[in-house]
């Protein structure tokens, strides 16, 4: 299956969209270090202050990248936003209505292999691209959807079982897409995608 789109027109994209938006991406980090925060210092707090910003950050993949930047090279952008509108609408559903979502105190396996990921998504994800070449603003960024889906499964894995199933649909939709995008466009820090993908596969059976 090939891509509608270059290599050189997909990091096009991120430039676009980086210099658009700067200094938001900044504040997006902030936000994501802020809810890891609190489900570690606050647990019983946590569950819906995190789905909210879940939420915002589905949401800004839908309407601020898929829609706004992504839709200019990819005719099925609009299909990638309605998945995280979906994503997002689930998180406020089923995590700020629904309470689904909780955190318990302690550091379990699970919960410290999450805490794992999250950290890969803001720090190690973006060192990696450096590493191999990519510099701002032609690199991913958090706020794009590679790198929330990554944080998005860490928060999952720190979360209390049992948890709604439907809270992992967008995630690994995601995940299994970007994974394809990985081997196709050589973004080699999106191939741990494929990891996300086993993780949440590993969730659903839980």
């Amino acid at each position: 299956m090939n891509l509608p789109f270059t290599p050189t027109q997909f990091f096009a994209v991120f430039t676009s969209y980086n210099e658009a938006v700067w200094p938001l991406q900044f504040i997006l980090v902030l936000v994501a270090i802020a809810m890891v925060t609190t489900v570690i210092r606050f647990p019983e707090r946590a569950g819906r202050i995190v789905s909210v910003g879940l939420a915002l950050l589905w949401c800004w993949l839908a309407l601020g990248y898929h829609l706004a930047f992504f839709w200019v090279i990819n005719p099925a952008a609009p299909l990638f936003a309605a998945i995280s509108l979906a994503g997002a609408g689930t998180f406020v559903w089923l995590g700020v209505f629904k309470s689904s979502l909780r955190f318990r105190a302690g550091m379990d396996a699970r919960k410290i292999v999450g805490l794992a990921v999250t950290i890969f998504s803001l720090a190690v994800y973006p060192a990696i691209g450096v590493l191999l070449g990519e510099h701002y603003p032609a690199a991913p960024t958090f706020g794009l959807p590679c790198p929330t889906t990554i944080f998005t499964v860490g928060i999952l894995l720190m979360a209390a079982r049992p948890m709604s199933r439907f809270l992992l649909l967008a995630p690994i939709a995601w995940a299994m897409i970007g994974a394809f995008a990985a081997f196709s466009l050589g973004v080699t820090q999106d191939l741990s995608l494929v990891i996300m993908v086993g993780l949440c596969a590993y969730m659903l059976l839980d």
